[in-house]
């Protein structure tokens, strides 16, 4: 079971988020819609400063990413996009040397669907390994110019090919639609960490929020940032091109001899840190709670979408303890209704703020991804998905009978299930420091890396 202090604790966030939601219900019903769009709630989000320096290993940057809506993006770009292709060579060498402690392994979850049952001794190894050697190596093979005279990274476009390319994962936050953010201090930490372990470039999406903006304002905004992904993608190349035809480095954080790349507006819009470190080719996404939805929604309109938005191609998804419900309640939905920090009554308002009032149902598309009528493509044809859910959460079922459905049609669709944890347990402000939570983005990291993974450059697990 929880413990004391997690159960004290959600009786005391269950009874503001019951008054949050009700006010916004009644406020949603005499205002109309901002097409501009609310992406964070100061008042109830303690935000976190973007740091461009690489402090504890990771820097970060915020980016408007739609001049006509409120749309953004942090960049959490990890220190290993420093590591040069013959320094990973001997990196990799010093891994396979390591023992592994079979004792470090923990019964902390059940796997289903997944032939490998792997815990996450494997990745608390490489993250050690990782750690002891950037301190001794790396920084000799750092280039000055990089830096700007507060330490802040700035990123170049390389014409060569001596830089490391991580590939990319966009996030999307939790809040049931209504709340959280990209920049605040929990998503900050969780990103930080899933940068880190995963050794990916996260871009978490700072989407619209209801009611101000109601379905699927959020869902458009999650695609506009993987369109947005491969057009920087396609304008990074250009840049490159553009340099290689004038004999020289095209950098970008100069203007003298260097051809801009610009849109529609005016604005030169290659963003260095994924012009110099990004594969999109890798792509990743990882939806928390509601964000578990849009990454979803994302992941079918890519496999429709296909070579449309080359050279991005969505390689694998995670949900964690995704935000589904349906008119047919399940089992744990009747027996865990009043669940710990989420309950179904809460959730149920925030689906009322979100889905259109007009033929307003919970059988919507949006909200439950097992109705026969579900626009998109063929399950088959959806990639990798992971699933995370948690023991005391009402939502768990019908996320396990997604992935069931994904399985029957041979999609590698693991679900991992967390013993006594409750919905957001890797995720929520006060949860993020447990050792479950540690464990949970250890166990993401190895199954990503399978997915990720490149021969000769990255690990294989």
């Amino acid at each position: 079971m929880p413990s004391i202090g997690v159960k004290l604790y959600s009786v005391f966030f269950k009874f503001l988020l019951k008054h949050r939601l009700q006010s916004r219900l009644q406020a949603s019903e005499n205002d109309g819609g901002d097409s501009f769009g609310v992406t964070s709630r100061p008042e109830e989000e303690t935000p976190a400063a973007a740091n461009p320096s690489f402090t504890e290993g990771v820097a970060t940057k915020d980016i408007h990413v739609d001049p006509l809506t409120s749309l953004s993006v942090r960049i959490f770009l990890p220190d290993t996009c420093l590591h040069f292709p013959e320094t990973l060579a001997r990196y990799r060498v010093g891994i396979s040397n390591t023992g592994s402690d079979p004792n470090q392994s923990q019964p902390r979850r059940n796997s289903y669907g997944s032939p490998n049952n792997s815990g996450g001794a494997v990745v608390k190894r490489v993250q050690n390994v990782d750690t002891n050697y950037r301190r001794s190596s790396y920084g000799s093979s750092i280039d000055s110019n990089l830096k700007s005279e507060a330490g802040s990274y700035r990123g170049y476009n390389p014409v060569g090919n001596n830089c490391r390319r991580l590939p990319v994962m966009l996030q999307f936050h939790g809040g049931g639609f209504v709340s959280g953010s990209n920049d605040s201090m929990a998503n900050d930490y969780f990103c930080r960490r899933i940068a880190k372990f995963c050794d990916v470039i996260v871009l978490a999406v700072g989407y619209r929020l209801a009611p101000e903006n109601k379905y699927p304002a959020a869902f458009e905004d999650g695609l506009k940032v993987l369109h947005w992904l491969a057009k920087q993608a396609n304008l990074a190349e250009c840049n490159k091109s553009v340099g290689v035809t004038r004999g020289g480095g095209a950098d970008l954080r100069r203007s003298e001899g260097n051809l801009h790349i610009a849109d529609a507006f005016g604005a030169s819009m290659v963003e260095p840190w994924l012009a110099a470190h990004g594969d999109p080719s890798r792509c990743v996404l990882l939806g928390v709670s509601c964000g578990g939805n849009i990454a979803d929604h994302v992941a079918r309109k890519a496999v429709e979408a296909g070579k449309l938005l080359d050279p991005v191609k969505v390689v694998a998804q995670v949900l964690m303890y995704p935000f589904f419900i349906g008119s047919v309640p399940t089992h744990s939905e009747i027996k865990l209704a009043n669940s710990y920090f989420y309950d179904k009554a809460m959730c149920l308002l925030a689906w009322k703020l979100f889905l259109p009032e007009e033929g307003f149902t919970l059988d919507h598309s949006a909200a439950n991804p097992l109705v026969s009528n579900r626009e998109g493509p063929p399950l088959k044809q959806m990639p990798p998905t992971l699933t995370i859910v948690a023991e005391h959460d009402w939502m768990r079922d019908r996320a396990i009978a997604y992935s069931e459905e994904l399985r029957k049609v041979n999609v590698d669709a693991p679900v991992l299930e967390y013993k006594d944890a409750v919905h957001e347990f890797a995720t929520l402000d006060m949860l993020l420091k447990t050792p479950q939570a540690q464990a949970c983005a250890e166990d993401i990291a190895i199954w990503v890396k399978k997915h990720i993974s490149l021969r000769g450059h990255e690990f294989s697990y």
